[in-house]
């Protein structure tokens, strides 16, 4: 049996945009192109369409960490810690 690699997120992306808000005070962190139907777990860097955060992975208005810089398949993302973000 041949080893397969594992297939990068595609790098055209889904067309259906979100906004991300920081769960604590509501303040609009990323406006992001979503797959699926799922909960947000991860934030693929390439995808983001407008990114509000003026620090990486901190909210700016509280200050608050919502996420974490890691590898995905080989792409930059962001891991979503939970409860920190919510989407609409």
């Amino acid at each position: 049996m041949k080893w397969k690699e594992m297939a990068k997120p595609n790098k055209k992306g889904p067309i259906k945009t979100i906004m991300i808000f920081c769960a604590k005070c509501r303040a609009p962190l990323y406006k992001y192109r979503k797959g699926g139907k799922g909960a947000l777990v991860k934030c693929f860097v390439e995808r983001i369409v407008e990114d509000h955060t003026n620090k990486q992975c901190e909210c700016p208005n509280c200050q608050s960490t919502f996420a974490r810089e890691t590898l995905i398949r080989g792409t930059p993302a962001y891991k979503m810690i939970g409860g920190k973000v919510m989407a609409k």
